[in-house]
């Protein structure tokens, strides 16, 4: 039987308390995958954008997704750096390789707005 004594009970809730501080402390924590997000964000507004408003580019589609204006856009990267793609056809799917043409930067130029020319 263990001891009841109030200095033992006190010491187990003080244990118990540490223990759920911890795990807590562990479930608000940001994921690695977060952390890898923020620290490649942070990167990105470091540095120039390696594409240029007006030029072509070539890539990857990443996925598909709704944009903020409401439409289905492409996104895809340019060594790393997203663009978001607007007036795909309906045939474009996320693995196809694409030809864009960049038309603006977001604010923190960590992302362009471009407009789809051909399927490469």
């Amino acid at each position: 039987m263990l001891p009841s004594s109030p200095v033992v009970i006190g010491a187990a809730a003080v244990i118990a308390l540490l223990v759920l501080l911890v795990v807590v402390r562990r479930l608000r924590a940001p994921s690695s995958e977060a952390r890898e997000s923020k620290r490649a964000h942070d990167a990105a507004q470091e540095r120039e954008p390696p594409v240029e408003i007006g030029e072509t580019y070539e890539f990857g589609v990443t996925e598909l997704t709704d944009h903020h204006s409401g439409e289905e856009v492409a996104v895809g990267k340019v060594e790393g750096f997203v663009v978001f793609t607007e007036d795909i056809p309906g045939d474009v799917t996320k693995g196809d390789v694409i030809r864009a043409k960049v038309l603006s930067f977001n604010d923190g130029r960590t992302s362009a707005d471009a407009t789809f020319v051909t399927k490469a």
